[in-house]
């Protein structure tokens, strides 16, 4: 029996039409018979597939005029099917599929071992069996594959950052705007090295002169030398203008090009997603807008001031010294090496003993700073000598560490003098002897002592400079690689509804959602919700159910998984994420975050440009005005960093302004007041009642006794709507939203003990 595959709304094609799809020819690839009439399909799906309603004999459905090897048409139906494959059809052809895939595991597995005997007769024998098992199972292996992508998620779902690799086109968009700054400092660079250059030849000939004459011609040595002397002077002053005009042009490129990438790293990291700071870590990101830029831009310099200068002097030296004494400049050549591998080890070992007591220092200091950011908690629990012994256990951690690299560098500038005087003698000794025996002048042995000496400082430079660049590549990496992130959610990009036309009205149709860090737990579930224009919406249930997630969907943090989210009937994929955020949506969260500035920049916040009396009229609707005028300097007081000189009454209260400064058609609360003291949570709610008048509201709690008064409450539970009615209705249901009033009930404090502030309930 010839088996077919059947798609619903789309023509039947056999699977000798799918070998030809993966052939990814038109003809001249024929599957094998097998392919066409193995018994193994039908059984699969007409028995144990719960999809076998779509798969039929040949004969029972409509064919399509094909040659017997499929052809472009062919193709492009099977395609067009798999790309609309959703909902019903296309889960059920995954479920087909997928016992497709198993019984093929299994019946593969069925081919005998090939035993050690014999190999290469058993090599014939396994693969007669095997090949026409392979032949006949590639091409559905092959739709298993095709399936199972078109399938997969988005590739932008989850933020992925790949191996960090130093960006040259993106570094020559930094540089070229100062190349020709960078090119005049390059020829200073070359003119300083080359001037050092000529130096020793002039101290050899100086000492030509003092070895020519004794005391008796003091006359004529000074008036002989007094040309060498002025013309070795003007060197001197030559080289010292060329360096300070290199390392001038160099600091101003370096500093030039730091604040260009700090502004673009900066610029990126704001665009990015809510998911892509989920996955990482605020210390992460400040370090590379810090640390890492700093790290390049020192790299960049030394490049150019001392990597540039240092192969140039080594280069003219070497020179010089093979023209002045070519046998004791190859002696010099084979000593070298081997005091360059020692010390490039030795630096290499001093490096990490950096590294690690530059990381010890960083967990000094995080000990430092987590103790006085929460100093409050510090100080109720009496803990402040713990925290002394704490950050006194890791300072001396560090002094171990510190007094180790400074036993090691110590070692290593013992060695390195050693060495350089060990050459030095030994050119003496040398040298002293060519001189005895006339093949050497006093004054070319002191050019060559000079000359032997920048060289070795030079390669001592190059070998200290090799660790800095490999640090400056890498931190340029770093860099890089988060400033070529795109954004899955652009931050603004679509169409804008005027807001004449503005209702305001939400839905969500069958929405199901999962965390991009963790995309295997559903946090929603074909969730369906409507928000009706101008009415109050309630979203309770217990902790982790999803409430939370759903005004992130609402502002577009982040895009569902399956299903859509709709405004007034508009995709919210295709509104722009800046004016739905800037200007519809109004959010105050839980745990308000103020910015440590003034109140007036606080409440402005929410609109760049409002005027004072803006300002103020959101604050008195916000039930602010009052505490704001108390202060001595009102408006113009400053709150600390986040806010920490007012309470939390207040706080919430600033947040509701500014949320209520930009007139939002739709406002979401979440769990506003879950926080708060009894007293502070009548003053927050009377607001929040006012603010409510007239907009969509979302109102998020845990409080039951906040969301009585809502139109609709929704109770939710796993990611699903379990509930929906109005507050007597669901009491009168007696389901889920009855069992947690009367939870709270029982948990509420008894009324004769006066209420303190509540314990801060975990978000959703």
């Amino acid at each position: 029996m010839r088996v077919k595959l059947s798609l619903p709304a789309a023509p039947v094609v056999t699977f000798h039409h799918v070998g030809a799809l993966i052939s990814g020819r038109d003809s001249g690839w024929p599957c094998p018979r097998q392919a066409a009439t193995t018994p193994l399909l039908p059984d699969i799906l007409g028995r144990q597939c719960p999809a076998a309603e779509h798969w039929h004999p040949v004969g029972t459905e409509p064919d399509i005029a094909v040659d017997p090897y499929g052809n472009c048409r062919t193709q492009k139906v099977i395609l067009a099917y798999l790309r609309s494959s959703h909902g019903r059809h296309g889960s059920s052809l995954l479920r087909a599929v997928a016992q497709l895939r198993s019984q093929l595991r299994a019946h593969l597995l069925q081919a005998p071992p090939a035993p050690r005997q014999r190999p290469s007769a058993w090599r014939w024998v396994g693969g007669i069996l095997l090949g026409p098992v392979v032949w006949s199972k590639c091409p559905r292996l092959g739709l298993v594959a095709l399936c199972e992508a078109e399938e997969a998620p988005p590739a932008c779902s989850r933020p992925h950052v790949g191996e960090s690799r130093f960006n040259w086109k993106l570094f020559w968009q930094f540089l070229r705007p100062h190349l020709l700054v960078l090119g005049a400092a390059i020829v200073l660079a070359l003119g300083a090295a080359l001037v050092n250059v000529q130096i020793p030849l002039l101290l050899g000939q100086l000492v030509e002169i003092v070895a020519k004459y004794t005391r008796d011609h003091v006359g004529s040595f000074l008036t002989e030398s007094r040309h060498l002397s002025t013309y070795l002077l003007i060197l001197y002053g030559v080289q010292g203008l060329l360096t300070f005009g290199y390392l001038v042009l160099l600091s101003r490129i370096g500093e030039r090009m730091a604040v260009d990438m700090r502004r673009a790293l900066f610029s990126n990291l704001l665009q990015q997603d809510i998911a892509f700071f989920d996955a990482k870590k605020t210390g992460q990101l400040v370090s590379r807008l810090t640390t890492d830029v700093q790290e390049f831009k020192s790299s960049f310099k030394l490049v150019i001031s001392q990597g540039l200068r240092s192969c140039t002097q080594v280069a003219g030296c070497l020179g010089s010294l093979s023209v002045l004494c070519p046998r004791l400049t190859l002696l010099l050549l084979l000593a070298t090496p081997p005091l360059v591998g020692v010390g490039t080890l030795m630096g290499s070992a001093l490096r990490q003993l950096s590294r690690q007591c530059q990381e010890q220092v960083a967990r000094a200091t995080g000990v430092a700073d987590e103790a006085l950011g929460n100093i409050r908690t510090v100080r109720a629990f009496a803990m402040e000598h713990r925290e002394e012994e704490r950050y006194g256990a890791e300072l001396e951690e560090s002094r171990c560490k510190a007094e180790e690299l400074g036993r090691g560098i110590a070692l290593f500038q013992g060695l390195s003098n050693i060495a350089f005087n060990c050459m030095v003698l030994g050119t003496l000794f040398i040298g002293g002897s060519l001189v005895a025996g006339q093949q050497l002048t006093g004054g070319d042995l002191m050019s060559f002592l000079v000359a032997s000496q920048t060289v070795q400082r030079s390669m001592a430079n190059l070998s200290v400079l090799f660790g800095q660049v490999v640090r400056g590549l890498s931190a340029g990496a770093r860099v890089f690689e988060y400033m070529t992130l795109s954004p899955c959610i652009p931050l603004s990009g679509g169409c804008c509804v005027p807001r004449e036309h503005l209702r305001g009205a939400i839905t969500f149709h069958n929405v199901s959602f999962s965390y991009p860090c963790r995309p295997g737990f559903p946090v929603l579930r074909d969730f369906t919700l409507t928000l009706p224009p101008g009415k109050i919406v309630a979203l309770v249930g217990q902790s982790g159910g999803g409430k939370t997630t759903v005004a992130s969907l609402l502002e577009r943090f982040y895009d569902p998984t399956a299903g859509v989210v709709t405004l007034d009937g508009r995709d919210l994929r295709t509104l722009d994420p800046s004016w739905l955020r800037g200007q519809v949506i109004g959010f105050i969260s839980q745990e308000p975050v103020l910015f440590g500035t003034t109140i007036m920049e606080n409440i402005r916040f929410g609109k760049l440009g409002a005027t004072d009396e803006e300002v103020y009229a959101a604050a008195r609707e916000a039930s602010a005005h009052e505490f704001i005028t108390s202060f001595p300097e009102g408006y113009n007081t400053l709150v600390g960093e986040r806010g920490a000189t007012l309470s939390g009454g207040q706080k919430q209260r600033l947040a509701i302004a500014r949320a209520l400064i930009k007139q939002p058609a739709v406002l979401i609360l979440d769990e506003a007041t879950s926080a708060l003291d009894s007293e502070s949570e009548r003053v927050v709610q009377e607001a929040l009642d006012r603010a409510s008048a007239g907009r969509t509201v979302l109102v998020i709690a845990h409080r039951l006794s906040t969301v009585r008064g809502a139109h609709h409450i929704v109770v939710m539970a796993h990611g699903q709507v379990c509930e929906v009615g109005t507050h007597e209705e669901l009491l009168k249901k007696g389901g889920l939203y009855a069992e947690l009033i009367r939870r709270q009930a029982l948990d509420a404090p008894a009324p004769e003990v006066p209420r303190g502030p509540r314990n801060r309930h975990p978000r959703s």
